[in-house]
């Protein structure tokens, strides 16, 4: 058949399976942006994450030599901080990353996919933590 000949022959084209396959690609290409952007989030979480567990135990370090400090009970409060800079610096840059933001940070990527549950919940689908969709079955109506 040449190119005139096809031109000139009647196409028949289903539209069932054309919207069925177009809203196939645009779940899969959905799921592929998210699985992309909740991946990309990873490493900048496993940072922020390291950042405050490393925070946290110098703060809780600086925190029991503060307390089991004799003097502590015997001066005032803040001739104790002073006397104890290590748990003053360490407390004052955890309150500080608390203040910019970092309990967002840590926990970003299941942020975005608890509210891209919800906005699914709709459609009977849902995702997980790696940001993969799942369908869930239609309940059977009697």
């Amino acid at each position: 058949m040449n190119s005139l000949e096809q031109a000139e022959a009647p196409q028949v084209v289903s539209p069932i399976p054309a919207v069925v396959s177009g809203n196939c690609r645009d779940l899969k290409a959905f799921e592929r942006r998210l699985t992309e952007y909740i991946h990309c989030l990873q490493p900048a979480t496993g940072r922020w994450r390291m950042l405050l567990i490393v925070v946290s135990v110098c703060t809780a370090t600086g925190a029991w030599n503060w307390l089991i400090d004799p003097e502590t009970q015997k001066v005032s409060f803040f001739t104790s901080l002073w006397n104890h800079p290590f748990f003053t610096i360490s407390c004052i840059t955890l309150i500080g990353l608390f203040f910019a933001g970092i309990h967002k940070r840590v926990v970003a990527p299941s942020i975005i996919a608890a509210r891209c549950r919800t906005v699914l919940a709709e459609y009977n689908m849902s995702c997980d933590d790696t940001g993969k969709l799942i369908l869930k079955p239609r309940p059977h109506v009697q």
